[in-house]
């Protein structure tokens, strides 16, 4: 092995700190529902700073699939994370895989931020009916928010990152 979250991780802090920002690792082992991480990334993304700081967390989260949409994780966890933080000015995110794709999609990831559900509302994506029926894709798809990177040839889990203020 080469490389593994914990590098990914450090790269991207190091990067972070060369820019300027203050960095916290909030969740180096992310596990367990994605909903409910993206909640907590969310959460975390509220909390006010004294100055610009980037949030990193890996790992992989699991998912529930109940419906018959198209989406993974990570873009689920976009949405989740964006009902979230609906109305928090300047809390951008992107939940992404490592290895460029995510679920059954040409996809990594999807971005994020406060005013992801008011733009849905405008474009007339329901998210609600997006999760349930897990597509988020094709409402990402519909607010140009998704991150599509194509294989990157490595797989070192899942990262969300995110600018908390």
């Amino acid at each position: 092995m080469l490389a593994d979250s914990a590098a990914a991780l450090a790269a991207a802090a190091e990067r972070a700190a060369a820019l300027g920002y203050a960095v916290e690792v909030v969740d180096p082992r992310m596990t367990g529902d994605a909903h409910a991480a993206a909640r907590a990334f969310a959460a975390d993304l509220r909390r006010p700073r004294g100055r610009p700081t980037i949030l990193l967390a890996a790992g992989e989260t699991t998912l529930k699939v109940q419906g018959k949409g198209k989406g993974g994780r990570c873009q689920e966890f976009a949405l989740v994370a964006a009902r979230a933080l609906s109305g928090v000015p300047g809390v951008p995110l992107l939940a992404a895989g490592t290895d460029g794709t995510d679920g059954p999609t040409d996809a990594a990831g999807a971005f994020a931020d406060g005013t992801t559900a008011a733009r849905a509302v405008q474009a007339g994506v329901d998210l609600a009916a997006a999760l349930a029926g897990n597509d988020a894709y094709a409402a990402l798809a519909a607010l140009g928010d998704l991150f599509v990177t194509g294989p990157t040839g490595t797989n070192v889990m899942d990262l969300a990152i995110g600018v908390a203020r």
